[in-house]
């Protein structure tokens, strides 16, 4: 019986921890709804790997800020995006569209894993090449002889 609070407590900790504060959130659960909603297509420029909603970073909290403040002025979703990507560059989306400003982040990974296998490819291909060298010529009847005449010398 000891354990379940134990165990819920560790359920706690692994629910991801939104770092949106109290004192940011709108008034109107719709609003807010919203502004969660677009803060989860939008990438933390601090952490990268985030999107402002789950980040802690000061300049996540400024975006939260400026997607509340412009959905409170009543944008709409699209005009909110825009404002961001014009103020920050596609990189802030968590999904940036295909285009060739663009093509670098999407086809990246891409080319860095082929470039990656290539690689690796080449190492196997060119390492039995390495490896197959022919084996030596048998020895001769007076090689045979000398070996022969140095092995009973070293067993003396």
């Amino acid at each position: 019986m000891r354990r379940l609070p134990v165990l819920l407590l560790l359920l706690g900790l692994a629910a991801p921890a939104l770092a949106v504060n109290p004192d940011e959130m709108l008034k109107d659960p719709a609003q807010e709804h919203r502004a969660r909603e677009l803060g989860k297509d939008l990438r933390c420029l601090v952490c990268q790997n985030q999107s402002i909603d789950d980040s802690d970073a000061d300049l996540a909290k400024d975006l939260r800020v400026i997607v509340r403040e412009r959905i409170s002025a009543g944008d709409s979703d699209d005009q909110v995006r825009k404002f961001v990507v014009d103020r920050y560059g596609d990189y802030v989306l968590l999904k940036p569209p295909f285009r060739a400003g663009t093509l670098a982040l999407w086809l990246g990974p891409l080319a860095l894993f082929a470039g990656a296998l290539w690689a690796v490819l080449a190492f196997y291909r060119r390492r039995p090449a390495e490896q197959a060298a022919p084996p030596p010529p048998p020895l001769s009847a007076e090689e045979r002889r000398r070996l022969d005449t140095l092995l009973k010398e070293s067993e003396r």
